[in-house]
């Protein structure tokens, strides 16, 4: 995993992501599913149980990925990169809406934004050796 910028960074990522997923539920109880506003972990990014399980899941697919292969972690470091590029931008519109299923807050914005920057400063510029399954000549 030394010579993996991918592996190294899905695992970390990944293990703060289940982290962040369990100690939010610390904070939600009475909260809504599917609360627009929602509890403050560490006193300033809301969270919800939805949120709460996102983060679970997202942490899962990292770990799993950076202990497995450079490819794979390649793989899930860009496709959560992009996700959570998307979130934080769109994430401004959302809040104060019904459409805030995730209970996001601008503090949650900028640290989906940088996640963003990290996954997919790593999943796209490191190892570009690592070739793409769907290019890889059989």
């Amino acid at each position: 995993m030394r010579t993996s910028p991918n592996r190294l960074v899905a695992t970390i990522f990944g293990a703060v992501y289940l982290l962040v997923g369990l100690l939010g539920f610390a904070v939600t109880g009475g909260v809504s599913f599917i609360a627009t506003e929602g509890g403050l972990l560490l006193g300033i990014f809301a969270v919800n149980p939805l949120h709460n399980v996102a983060h679970l899941l997202i942490g899962a697919a990292l770990l799993i990925a950076g202990l497995s292969n450079a490819r794979a972690a390649k793989a899930v470091n860009t496709a959560v990169g992009a996700v959570y590029l998307l979130l934080g931008i769109v994430g401004f519109f959302l809040v104060g809406t019904a459409a805030n299923i995730l209970a996001l807050n601008v503090a949650d914005h900028f640290l989906h934004l940088a996640s963003a920057v990290v996954l997919l400063g790593v999943g796209l510029g490191a190892e570009r050796s690592v070739r793409d399954s769907r290019t890889a000549v059989a």
